[in-house]
């Protein structure tokens, strides 16, 4: 492809700290860039703890184990959500339930969720999607007053902001992607995040085989625990990244809003919104077209591939997948993902390449 979708910002510092990791980050050392990427992450976010993992999807299922879930609990996520954001609910034995998006960031509808509350309901998954931000006041009232957790699936929103606070700092917990198409990359990888000690202790078990804190006793498990953990080197690239975590940013955004200022004569479709008093960090920026175009994925990915431009399709409704049952009364996510892209926006996407896209997204919008 002449423009790809995504791809990863790498300068001279992460390759020096990878090489210094690789040269002497053993015997003594070995925890010495993951104890810094844990600590300097925290500060970033603004929570008091932080575990880095082998991925997010491990830092989710650590965290719902600490949560201590029965059998059959329920608990509520958005019907639009990439698999590994329900994968670990089904692990941890609970029961997930699919509520419907909004339409304008196509996050979970916080007035769509009190009616899917029962009796065994114990925690809601917030997943800001491609950087854009659930609305958390109202989330945080019906948790209040129901009594359940609330968790931050952070994962595509690194360097969103509402109202003051960072994506990932006001829940329960909070879990992050270092994933390769992520606004910083460790390759794989994962963070986990909490203000709450107990949690955090709980989860710091788990992620160690189920060592606790403070055993003197090598090689001693006092529960079966999880081998989530990040290495050294990843660590050592995460740093450099976090480094660089406000010019990366930064970048998503002036892409995004490239893309917002050329396609803005364009009535037939919309972009990521962003809430009033929230940053969007548009981790990616991403295209709903009109219904009355009649276009579908396979329409709009073939129009992209033709003229040698990388996309990525909206996620489909978790309950259209074969091992859900469906659930097309969540009407809003059965017909938004299936006239949507996400378009390229990796940092060092010129003004050229966005135009080229952009010029693609106005000819599929010509009726």
């Amino acid at each position: 492809m002449d423009i790809l979708y995504t791809k990863p910002s790498i300068t001279d510092l992460e390759i020096s700290y990878v090489n210094d990791a690789v040269s002497t980050g053993w015997g003594k050392k070995c925890y010495n860039y993951i104890n810094k990427f844990e600590s300097e992450f925290a500060k970033y976010i603004g929570t008091k703890y932080a575990i880095s993992t082998s991925s997010c999807t491990g830092a989710l299922e650590m965290g719902l184990r600490a949560l201590d879930f029965e059998n059959n609990d329920e608990i509520i996520l958005a019907d639009i959500n990439w698999i590994a954001t329900v994968a670990p609910v089904i692990r941890t034995n609970a029961r997930p339930v699919f509520v419907d998006i909004k339409e304008n960031t196509w996050c979970i509808d916080p007035n769509k969720i009190e009616s899917s509350i029962t009796n065994k309901t114990k925690a809601i998954i917030a997943t800001h999607l491609y950087g854009s931000l659930v609305n958390i006041d109202k989330l945080m009232y019906i948790c209040e007053k129901y009594g359940l957790y609330l968790i931050e699936d952070s994962a595509e929103a690194i360097g969103s902001i509402y109202k003051g606070k960072k994506a990932g700092s006001m829940g329960d917990f909070g879990v992050f992607s270092f994933h390769g198409t992520k606004t910083i990359t460790t390759g794989e990888g994962g963070m986990f995040v909490t203000n709450n000690k107990e949690i955090y202790e709980r989860v710091l078990n788990f992620s160690n085989h189920g060592r606790c804190i403070g055993e003197s006793k090598q090689f001693w498990s006092s529960m079966i625990g999880y081998k989530y953990k990040m290495s050294n080197m990843q660590a050592a690239l995460g740093c450099a990244q976090l480094e660089r975590i406000d010019e990366l940013v930064t970048r998503k955004i002036s892409i995004f809003n490239m893309y917002k200022e050329i396609l803005s004569s364009n009535s037939l479709l919309h972009l990521n919104a962003e809430l009033e008093s929230t940053r969007n960090s548009y981790w990616m920026p991403t295209v709903v077209f009109n219904k009355e175009l009649n276009l579908n994925k396979d329409k709009i990915l073939s129009k992209f591939v033709e003229n040698n431009i990388d996309a990525r399709v909206f996620f489909y409704p978790l309950t259209m997948l074969p091992m859900f049952n469906e659930k097309r009364e969540n009407e809003v996510a059965y017909d938004i993902h299936n006239r949507a892209i996400n378009l390229p926006s990796y940092h060092d996407l010129t003004y050229e390449q966005i135009c080229k896209v952009c010029s693609i997204v106005n000819e599929l919008s010509e009726k």
